[in-house]
């Protein structure tokens, strides 16, 4: 599982880029990740985890 977040799912979105004569366009936005150790089950594990979940301790960094 690239580019996703380990605890909350959080992955791409799609949406239109719109330029300023109006014309649309498909594009994507990441999701803000890290590569971190967190310990699960008692072992560090090295997952990606999105910048909301560390800000707001879902996480138990190693």
């Amino acid at each position: 599982m690239s580019r996703v977040c380990c605890v909350c799912g959080k992955g791409k979105v799609s949406g239109n880029q719109v330029s300023h004569s109006n014309k649309h366009s498909k594009r994507t936005w990441a999701a803000n990740l890290r590569n971190v150790k967190v310990i699960e089950n008692g072992t560090p594990k090295r997952v990606k985890v999105c910048t909301r979940c560390l800000r707001s301790n879902k996480v138990d960094r190693a």
